[in-house]
């Protein structure tokens, strides 16, 4: 089976929530993409009379990163099909019982959104394999240079936006304000790209999501909060709401800047990303490792800090960990490698989300 393309992967999505109406439920996203391409998310749990916390997983973000369609299809799947037949689940020496697949959907519903990208990924699938960012013209300009077209929508988020402002000159974060950047391009405001605005309306829609894991590659990591500048537990103040900071964010090894995060947080996100590795690892043998999202490099805009910036914004807002899986060591893997790849964060997914408990 080959990657699939944006029609496959749509027609997966709605075809499981047909296959298994009485553990799943379709979603249809309100924004339509700038080439009119419909977008569905799926729920997967055990029908509840009353709302339950959630794990939200998101993929198809960057273009190019074609597996992570397939893994969040096949882990969709997966549970399904295990949960109907009241059976475990089994990866390598990585293996669930009946029993622990049973419990997770009673007690969690994870809302699953395969692709967020799908104009970006059709175009990555068509023309240019290595296109990372949405198909938006409207901040090109009329510049015919094709770079020109598209945002980053990983950069995109409500999570110092303005980065010119808030990291220090010298720090050289991840993002761009320029429309013709091939990769980083934020957009010209948070929020302004309509695939990032389906998933703000997720969260509105399932508002006890609680985690959080957006699909990525590739690095063989798998990121948790924060990605401005290191962590710190000590001082509450020194925070990204906190102007007094604007122009010091962003440098590694310094003592001018560190981001807030309350100890049993940083605590308990360790222990969800060692988990994660541990499911990995028992597949074959691979280890991925647990780092903060600012040791990849510097970032603002991303999904995972916005998320888990929302409860420090807004105190009604129901706290949110976020996470990014960095899968695999290329973009494109061989086919019979990109199953491994499946099977691997597959494992490390449902073994993150037993550990929500």
């Amino acid at each position: 089976m080959p990657y699939l393309n944006v029609t496959e992967v749509e027609s997966a999505v709605t075809s499981l929530a047909a296959a298994y109406p009485d553990f799943s439920q379709l979603v249809t996203l309100r924004q339509s993409t700038f080439e009119g391409r419909a977008s569905h998310a799926l729920v997967v749990g055990e029908p509840s009379d009353t709302p339950k916390p959630c794990v939200m997983m998101i993929g198809g973000v960057h273009a190019r990163e074609w597996g992570s369609c397939e893994i969040l299809i096949h882990l969709a799947a997966d549970l399904l099909e295990a949960q109907r037949d009241g059976t475990g689940l089994g990866y390598g020496s990585t293996t669930f019982s009946a029993g622990q697949i049973s419990g997770l959907l009673h007690r969690l519903d994870l809302v699953i959104f395969p692709l967020v990208n799908p104009d970006g990924r059709h175009y990555s699938q068509t023309v240019r394999p290595m296109w990372r960012k949405n198909r938006n013209p409207a901040n090109a300009g009329g510049n015919p240079d094709p770079d020109c077209v598209g945002v980053d929508l990983n950069r995109n988020y409500d999570f110092l936006f303005d980065f010119v402002t808030a990291f220090d000159p010298s720090a050289h974060p991840r993002v761009s304000n320029n429309p013709c950047d091939p990769q980083v391009y934020a957009g010209p405001s948070a929020f302004s790209e309509p695939e990032t605005q389906n998933v703000l309306d997720l969260l509105e829609q399932f508002p006890l999501t609680r985690w959080f894991v957006d699909v990525h590659s590739y690095a063989q990591d798998i990121l948790y909060n924060w990605g401005d500048d290191e962590n710190q537990s000590t001082n509450p103040e020194m925070n990204f709401r906190n102007s007094e900071y604007d122009g010091k964010r962003g440098r590694p090894d310094d003592f001018t800047y560190a981001e807030y995060i309350p100890k049993e947080d940083e605590d308990a996100e360790i222990l969800l990303a060692e988990a994660f590795c541990k499911g990995v690892d028992g597949v074959r043998g691979l280890a991925y490792k647990p780092i903060t999202g600012f040791h990849l490099y510097p970032t603002s805009g991303t999904s995972d800090d916005y998320v888990y910036s929302r409860n420090f914004a807004d105190p009604d807002q129901g706290k949110v960990f976020g996470f990014t899986v960095e899968w695999g060591t290329e973009f494109h893997p061989r086919w019979a490698e990109m199953e491994e790849i499946i099977l691997d964060v597959d494992a490390g997914l449902v073994q993150f989300c037993l550990a929500t408990a």
